[in-house]
């Protein structure tokens, strides 16, 4: 399996141990398939029922997180003296959906009209806690500042509102291995810092506010009731912000999101962003990554995120489908800019690309700050080489990294930190800005650190195939059963991806096209769609392997199993049994 595919991709099988496999298809009633898919996972049967059916017993104790006791009496405190309590969070997913969660813990606490929240406008102050943010605090007379999602490195900004007499209680996830939490802060809840030694380090920063909600709300006689229901909101900032969900803590959050979101009853705000996005009962996590994500981020990157907090605490249901709709549009506005942007960038590639693909251009020009990321993303993904997308504005540029696993991205950014104004981020993505002039050097230091990684670093990537799926199994009523029992696997997602299976030696029929861009057929008598896999079409009229995804689309309520393709490549000698 290691010719490369159309894609550029390499393929390899996963060897999961067949005692294993044998074992859970006994144990479990799995077919083999299924079996080694979960095998691969390293889930053993003793511990598969509570892995396919997480339930609350898999949240940890919040008070076994570093901070958590200070962090309440702060809390309880301002509450009690009737402080100004303001939040302050990411303008993205993850940062949202950690306001709503904490809103709804003071409010829940009698906080009442004592408590606001402010989430950064990305042209403005940019991505963080900033000092503009605490002085504006300080002068509202601001008792305690909640920061989510963010907080954690901005050291400046505590100084600023501690000196001011304003204390910040931190909760966040990004923390460099070794790197020190503000020392000014009442508190520091992230699981990543030096001496916490919570069980789960891969929280993202509403599972960290949920975390605060259980402790706080630990007395309250709903309290079962009152953390499913914000289970649904810390469910889709966990899938949007791609923490592990390999994490069976995470894992719980999510899978019970989604059980509640699909029984609902939900809030008028909360259905309203749900129907918008096409999305109905059973809600998966790809539904949550794909249609409900795209569109609350949509708002933090056009706009202000403001709006997507404002519409699920709206109650009415006219004003909720009203808002609803904006952030549609807002969405589709983003696609638009988006769409434009790839195609300049890959115009602008050189043949070969750089080991680290560097492009930039002006605001003005279309060059847009609030996509760069999902831009640079799609560049790596055409080239394989990890890349920055830079939105110039005079002589100040800010950027985006999306990187390769071989390439670690913050670590190629210490390597030009001397050309940086600020920087940060995780192995596969990192945010930067820049003084426009130091752009080339930037430039030619990210493709010397690649360099300087050897092979490995500029190695084909490789897609891990989980089993091979033989066409008899998606035969008649076989492919909806086989469907149903790798959805036992969800929520998928990073750490837990939807397996991939190889069907070889396959002959597609009833070519068509979706959109501009991506490919629909028919498979073993089952629906198949390539995104963006249109230019293929000609390649699949021969018998090909494919590698792909089984699971299902529901649209208007009628649910029919789908294959996903992934990657192709044409057929080899051996044939599906």
């Amino acid at each position: 399996m290691d010719t490369l595919s159309l894609t550029g991709h390499r393929w390899t099988p996963s060897t999961p141990n067949p005692n294993e496999v044998i074992q859970l298809a006994n144990t479990l009633g799995l077919p083999p398939i299924v079996a080694r898919c979960l095998a691969n996972r390293g889930i053993s049967a003793d511990a598969a029922a509570t892995w396919l059916a997480p339930e609350l017993d898999q949240l940890h104790d919040p008070m076994s997180m570093m901070g958590m006791d200070i962090a309440i009496e702060r809390v309880r405190k301002a509450v009690a003296n009737k402080e100004r309590v303001r939040i302050v969070t990411d303008y993205d997913v993850d940062g949202t959906t950690s306001s709503l969660i904490l809103q709804g813990i003071l409010k829940l606490l009698g906080a009442g009209d004592k408590v606001d929240y402010h989430i950064p406008d990305r042209q403005v102050e940019g991505y963080g806690f900033s000092p503009i943010a605490a002085r504006a605090a300080a002068a509202d007379g601001v008792g305690l500042i909640i920061t989510a999602d963010i907080g954690v490195r901005d050291h400046e900004a505590v100084d600023v509102a501690t000196a001011a007499g304003v204390d910040v209680l931190i909760c966040d996830h990004h923390l460099p291995a070794g790197a020190a939490v503000p020392k000014a802060a009442v508190a520091v809840l992230c699981p990543p810092q030096i001496g916490c030694t919570y069980a789960n380090p891969h929280l993202a920063a509403c599972g960290v506010s949920l975390k605060l909600a259980q402790a706080l709300l630990a007395d309250h006689p709903r309290y079962e009731d009152i953390i499913r229901s914000m289970l649904k909101i810390a469910a889709i900032g966990t899938v949007a912000d791609v923490v592990s969900l390999r994490s069976l803590e995470n894992r719980a959050i999510v899978r019970m999101g989604l059980v509640g979101l699909s029984r609902g009853p939900n809030t008028a705000g909360l259905q309203a962003l749900l129907d918008v996005g096409g999305v109905s009962a059973p809600i998966t996590s790809q539904d949550l990554g794909f249609r409900i994500g795209p569109r609350i981020n949509a708002a933090g990157r056009l706009a202000q995120a403001t709006a997507v907090v404002d519409l699920i605490n709206t109650r009415d249901r006219a004003q909720t489908q009203k808002m609803a709709n904006d952030l549609d549009r807002l969405n589709t506005e983003r696609q638009g800019i988006q769409r434009h942007l790839v195609k300049v960038c890959l115009d602008k590639l050189p043949d070969p690309p750089p080991p680290f693909v560097v492009l930039w251009g002006e605001e003005s020009e279309g060059w847009h700050r609030g996509v760069v990321g999902i831009v640079a993303a799609k560049v790596r993904d055409h080239v394989h080489r990890p890349t920055a997308i830079i939105a110039v504005a005079g002589d100040q540029a800010r950027g985006s990294a999306r990187s390769t696993p071989n390439v670690h991205a913050v670590r190629a950014l210490d390597s030009a930190a001397e050309w940086l104004s600020a920087y940060g981020g995780h192995p596969a993505a990192a945010g930067f800005s820049i003084d426009a002039a130091h752009l080339p050097k930037l430039a030619e230091q990210l493709a010397a650190f690649v360099t300087n990684q050897g092979d490995a670093a500029q190695e084909a990537p490789t897609l891990i195939v989980e089993a091979d799926c033989p066409v008899t199994a998606l035969a008649g009523p076989g492919a909806e059963q086989l469907a149903d029992q790798l959805g036992q696997l969800e929520p998928f997602g990073k750490g837990n991806e939807a397996p991939l299976l190889c069907i070889r030696n396959v002959q597609a029929t009833q070519f068509g096209t979706m959109g501009k861009t991506h490919l629909r057929m028919r498979v073993a008598g089952v629906d198949t769609v390539w995104w963006n896999g249109l230019t293929h079409a000609k390649t699949l009229e021969q018998p090909a392997d494919l590698v792909g995804t089984l699971g299902f689309n529901t649209w208007k309520g009628r649910r029919t199993v789908r294959f996903t393709v992934r990657d192709a490549r044409p057929a080899s000698p051996r044939t599906n049994a």
